[in-house]
């Protein structure tokens, strides 16, 4: 009989308001920020979470986020490389993209939203058609991660050629310290610019694309001029031989830090830059009006005519003083200090505050948002400006790792400890409904009874927590090094603790009158010191057996002393451990005991005898916690019979349900895991196969993928099509080739016996299709992002075979769109196949024929819905007039401008 186990599975994560791994978007009321593997959606003024965006089976964390110009869209890139398109209505999934092999750093949407380009670790730029869910090329030239990206307005006079739709430039930085331009319409970089002397990080282009702004590690700021008249007219030699650029230095602008500028961006609507180049603060820069440069100007002026007459002299002036310099267009209007590190900031669409100001979102990298509000420019040149912090989220998180985790015994509540505060969960809603600040908190748990909490601290204190009043009872100064371990006995009525000050200490549990300074009034609970029992080294972990017998502590000499509870004789040493037992746990029998180590081992150790059972190598770095499930053998460490995937960082704190329902884990990561059973039966040697099945299909994939790149040539082309296979292309190809077959031999089988037909292959009779049909719905299901991926899975053979089902769809106009896009994709990838193979004729001409006839009659169906939108636009503007005309005695020209007008305001509240 094989032995089968209960699976457990992820339900929900929680205790994370933002990761430092992205950036954040904010709209003015609603902020988007990064969660490791998820984006949540979070309503600054409530301080609530409205939504998670969170796909089943994706494990990869959110590298950068971007927000389209169309409603609702956002593009989400991860570290796997790939990119997702997401409604923000319902969260779901609109495409996902597979192109790059390293993480996503960098998207940009042009202006209409149906453009999309992507920058990555691995050095490519991709462009992607957003309406046709396909790649449409990539562009090579950098030589270190793509850091930013923006589109260059399409110019109206480029001149006509074969991708006039693609027509546009597009501007990169890179950390190989190049600007590169890229002409969208030819695919090839027209300008290569050395930005920096250093790795260039920040980049934007103010809302007029008139300069562009890029920062550097060495917290240096550059101003470039953008040449319109060379993006219109194309580039030109000039009357001294040289080719006219599109990108021409401009000046500096000074900082008040010299660290790394990490962000860069102009306010979408508002006369405001902010530029980040300190971990903790951002400076805002005010952009003068025309008035005030006029103004600037005057005055040095008369201030260089006042030096003249007091000294004689002529000032120098500079050659050009008409000329706006940079730092008269741009002032220092308001530093933002925030509480933490910033990892990002964003202005938002909509995100002008009721007080006059901006409001600017900072993500924070200690678990944290705030929304600062900028003050409007004041009249009074004494009255300094200063950023007032108008919301920030930071309760439903901890602000560092988790260290500690304890259940209460009816599984309700979850004690959670880290440096700096105690939070109480409630394990049904996820929710945090208290939270006590505390020191470097090590250890928790909760006191019999499930009202107050213990936690120890680094310092060596014990601090004693009631739950309900939210309220710090009592700081016992139990030990002089850090508390690494608390443990309640099974009777309940004592607690043992054991430090780094080689001790392990003994407590009872009593009740004193509150003292004047109490919150509380009455009896509160105390402990009470009762015994000490002095060992050789720093002790890191404490267990009382469940049969309140035996004491285990763990030394840091890497050995585990076993003692007599009553009496404290020593018992048995278990020895066999290379580095200091971390964590340890003992069945419920008291028979077996379970420790873990920093050498990655695991040990089972028998407490009869103390003899060790089994040793196994569990993890491929130091195992922090060990536990046993409730009432069974079975323990856990997050391997060996299931290996549970979700974290991103270390796990450090690990708590068992007392009815063995569910498992919750800690991170570095700053979340919190709930695992619970499930009824699906696990089986070991199944669970094998599917593990080395996964590396199988990853394998061909990279070998597929090294193949299509080239690896090893020296000369790779700048533009290149998108492809990327991964498992899931691998799978939709191998489901065409298998429908193709199918139907092959259903149409042979039929075409040999005429007269009397046999049955009708199975799974044709199911769909109740026809062979044509069948693969049709077969293509059909497979995702728009992955069609050419899958089709290059095919071998030639099968290539000839769908080129007949491709005529055959086209003679009865069946979904047209997908036949055009196939048939292009096919010979554009085998033409030189498809020209030295005859029998490709015979299947070609009438395929033409038959495509050009179904096209014509589409180009025609849709000149005609055109022409009825026209006319039906006509006679809408027929209408406003005639409306204007009865209700006010105007003109026709005063009528016509005040429908302007009208038109003007309504596209302008759209943008805002």
């Amino acid at each position: 009989m094989v032995q089968s186990y209960l699976r457990h599975g992820p339900t929900q994560a929680f205790g994370l308001i933002c990761s430092s791994s992205s950036n954040a978007v904010y709209d003015g009321k609603l902020a988007y920020v990064p969660a490791l593997e998820d984006v949540l959606v979070w309503d600054m003024k409530k301080g609530q979470m409205i939504a998670m965006w969170h796909e089943t089976g994706h494990r990869a964390e959110v590298t950068c986020i971007a927000r389209s110009p169309q409603a609702q869209v956002f593009a989400v890139g991860y570290a796997d490389g790939s990119i997702r398109l997401w409604n923000a209505v319902d969260g779901s999934v609109i495409a996902a993209f597979n192109g790059h092999k390293k993480a996503v750093s960098a998207l940009a949407f042009d202006e209409q939203g149906t453009r999309l380009a992507s920058g990555s670790q691995d050095t490519d730029l991709i462009l992607w058609d957003v309406t046709a869910e396909a790649g449409l090329f990539r562009l090579r030239g950098h030589r270190d991660q793509i850091t930013c990206i923006r589109f260059l307005r399409p110019s109206e006079k480029y001149p006509s050629s074969s991708n006039t739709s693609l027509a546009g430039f597009l501007v990169t930085i890179s950390k190989d310290t190049f600007l590169k331009v890229w002409d969208l319409a030819t695919q090839h970089c027209i300008q290569t610019v050395v930005a920096h002397r250093s790795d260039v990080w920040a980049m934007d282009v103010d809302p007029a694309q008139e300069l562009l702004f890029t920062g550097s590690g060495e917290g240096e700021v550059k101003a470039w001029k953008i040449n319109h008249e060379t993006l219109l007219e194309g580039m030109k030699e000039t009357e001294n031989g040289e080719v006219s650029k599109l990108i021409t230095p401009f000046s500096d602008l000074p900082l008040s830090s010299t660290q790394r500028v990490a962000q860069i961006s102009f306010h979408p609507t508002e006369s405001y830059i902010a530029i980040q180049s300190h971990d903790r603060s951002v400076e805002v820069f005010r952009i003068r009006t025309e008035e005030e440069v006029l103004k600037k100007q005057a005055r040095r002026k008369k201030r260089a005519k006042e030096k003249k007459d007091k000294t004689g002299k002529e000032a120098t002036l500079d050659e050009d003083d008409s000329e706006v310099k940079l730092v008269d267009l741009f002032t220092p209007h308001v530093v933002i200090r925030a509480n933490a590190k910033i990892r990002s900031f964003d202005f938002g669409v909509d995100s002008t505050s009721a007080r006059g100001g901006v409001q600017i979102l900072m993500g924070l990298a200690s678990n944290a948002l705030e929304v600062y509000n900028i003050p409007a420019p004041s009249k009074s040149k004494n009255a300094q400006p200063e950023a007032t912090r108008l919301f920030s989220v930071d309760l439903p998180g901890h602000r560092t790792d988790i260290r500690s985790l304890s259940l209460s015994s009816d599984d309700q509540l979850l004690a959670s400890a880290s440096n700096g505060s105690v939070k109480i969960w409630n394990m049904k809603t996820t929710s945090c409904i208290r939270t006590m600040d505390c020191g470097h908190a090590i250890c928790c748990t909760f006191l019999p009874g499930d009202r107050h909490v213990a936690v120890g601290t680094k310092s060596g204190e014990i601090l004693l927590y009631d739950v309900a009043a939210s309220a710090l009872i009592e700081t016992i100064s139990a030990h002089s090094g850090a508390v690494w371990s608390l443990h309640v006995r099974a009777d309940e009525k004592a607690l043992v603790s054991g430090s780094a000050g080689k001790d392990v200490k003994f407590w009872e549990f009593g009740q004193k009158a509150a003292t004047e300074s109490s919150t509380q009034s009455g009896q509160t609970l105390t402990l009470t010191h009762v015994r000490t029992l002095k060992m050789t080294d720093d002790v890191l972990a404490v267990r009382y057996s469940p049969n309140g017998k035996l004491l285990a502590v763990s030394l840091l000499d890497s050995t585990v002393k076993v003692f007599y509870q009553d009496s404290l004789k020593f018992f048995l040493s278990l020895y066999g451990h290379k580095l200091p037992v971390l964590s340890m746990d003992i069945s419920h029998d008291s028979k077996l005991i379970v420790t873990c180590s920093a050498d990655k081992n695991v040990k089972i150790w028998g407490l009869d005898f103390g003899d060790c059972h089994k040793s196994i190598f569990a993890h491929d770095e130091s195992v922090m916690q060990v536990a046993f499930e409730h009432q069974s053998h079975y323990f856990w460490t997050f391997e060996n019979i299931q290996k549970l995937e979700g974290h991103h960082r270390e796990v450090w704190a690990l708590a068992l349900s007392h009815h063995g329902n569910f498992v919750v884990t800690g991170s570095h990561d700053k979340s919190i895991r709930v695992w619970e059973k499930l009824e699906d039966p696990l089986f070991l040697e199944e669970e094998r196969e599917r593990e080395l099945e996964q590396l199988y299909e990853h394998d061909i994939a990279d070998t597929l993928n090294r193949q299509n790149d080239g690896e090893g040539s020296t000369d790779q082309a700048e533009t290149t099509a998108v492809s990327k296979q991964t498992a899931e292309t691998l799978m939709d190809g191998e489901r065409i080739m298998e429908a193709l077959t199918l139907a092959d031999d259903e149409r042979r089988i039929f075409a040999e016996y005429e007269e009397s037909p046999p049955p009708r292959n199975p799974v044709l009779a199911a769909y109740d299709l026809e062979p044509e049909a069948y693969v049709l719905r077969v293509v059909e299901k497979v995702r728009s992002t992955s069609l050419h991926d899958a089709l290059l899975v095919l071998p030639f053979g099968k290539v000839v075979s769908l080129m007949n089902y491709l005529n055959i769809w086209a003679q009865k106009e069946w979904n047209i769109l997908l036949v055009s896009r196939i048939l292009f994709f096919l010979l554009r990838t085998h033409h030189h196949q498809i020209v030295a193979n005859r029998v490709m004729r015979t299947a070609l001409i009438p395929l033409r024929k038959h495509l050009r006839a179904a096209l014509r009659r589409q180009k025609d169906l849709i000149a005609y819905n055109m022409a009825a939108l026209q006319h039906m636009r006509r006679l809408n503007d027929d209408e406003r007039n005639v409306r204007f005309f009865e209700e006010e005695d105007m003109d026709e020209e005063r009528i016509r401008a005040r429908i302007s007008e009208g038109k003007k305001r309504k596209r302008v509240a759209l943008q805002a």
